[in-house]
């Protein structure tokens, strides 16, 4: 028989302010080990190089990052003009070099270009797989593989400086969409290629509460007394669970319907709830609102999809 993984069994959200230089999988191990959480995962990957709002679910919320990760995203980046990397980045090696002629009309008219439905081919270095390997370790050998071009949309992007070969833009797109590629597609389009620089996440649709830094985990976690089982310092700070789907609309079903519901059954929603046949819902329970979990409609009824263990009935 299997050892059973070490920890607390908590559930709840934290919005990380990602460090530079710290993958995603690291900065979700070390706040994992601060708060001593048996499980936890996170919503959608920030690259080293990239900063900024990342979601860390534990506990029941990892069952719901699956739906996070098919939201919008806001990025300010910052592109190095006139050069191009492997990579698309700053962590690349150089393959071309050509001088920037570059005026701000050009950069108005790309901006208007960009936006909207287009077909993005993933970088060599994205961690999507090929044969049951991630891109970067074929490429990291210098093979070139196929790789499956994917609908994307680029909602807005927005100017917010440009000078020299510096150039930064507010970028808000749909899941998917790999920004380094367009840095680099825009520098085509310029004429002298672009890599970027530097990259952070400001915003994820759906994602509700403040963003805290490891620096200010690690403080708490210094209040924690582990020998105790004493976490309340850094446990405050957990968010609700559906804080990654607040773009989700809600739906209240009936207290004596909710063990119910949580054992897969159809719930009864309170009246007066407007039917939304194709959405997703966060259904909770009358009176106290515990987030039982996601439902659909069928008919008048809620049917799960997507449930939470509760403390309660």
């Amino acid at each position: 028989m299997g050892r059973r993984k070490s920890g607390r069994d908590i559930s709840g959200v934290i919005v990380l302010d990602k460090p530079l230089e710290l993958t995603s999988n690291a900065a979700l191990q070390q706040v994992r080990r601060f708060f001593n959480a048996r499980k936890g995962g996170h919503t959608g990957a920030l690259d080293p190089l990239a900063t900024g709002v990342l979601p860390l679910c534990f506990g029941e919320a990892t069952k719901l990052s699956h739906f996070a990760l098919e939201a919008d995203k806001t990025y300010e980046v910052t592109a190095q003009l006139g050069v191009r990397t492997t990579t698309s980045d700053a962590e690349g090696e150089v393959v071309e070099q050509r001088p920037v002629e570059l005026d701000e009309a050009t950069v108005q008219q790309a901006v208007i270009d960009f936006v909207g439905p287009q077909q993005q081919s993933p970088s060599m270095f994205s961690a999507l797989k090929y044969e049951g390997r991630p891109l970067y370790y074929y490429a990291r050998q210098g093979i070139e593989v196929p790789r499956k071009s994917r609908e994307i949309t680029i909602r807005s992007i927005r100017l917010i400086s440009f000078e020299g070969d510096q150039l930064s833009l507010e970028v808000t797109c749909s899941k998917g969409t790999y920004i380094r590629t367009l840095i680099d597609d825009m520098g085509q389009y310029f004429g002298c290629g672009a890599h970027v620089s530097a990259l952070r996440r400001t915003w994820i649709e759906g994602v509700d509460g403040p963003m805290v830094t490891l620096a200010e985990l690690e403080e708490r976690a210094a209040q924690c007394v582990p020998e105790e089982d004493d976490y309340k310092a850094l446990d405050t700070l957990l968010l609700p669970c559906d804080s990654v789907i607040q773009q989700m609309p809600e739906v209240i079903i009936k207290s004596s319907d909710a063990v119910r519901f949580v054992a897969g059954n159809p719930a009864a929603p309170m009246p007066g709830q407007s039917q939304m046949h194709d959405d997703v819902v966060r259904v909770r329970r009358e009176g106290d609102e515990v987030l039982l979990g996601l439902g659909f409609w069928k008919e008048d009824k809620i049917m799960p999809k997507r449930v939470l263990s509760i403390a309660k009935a």
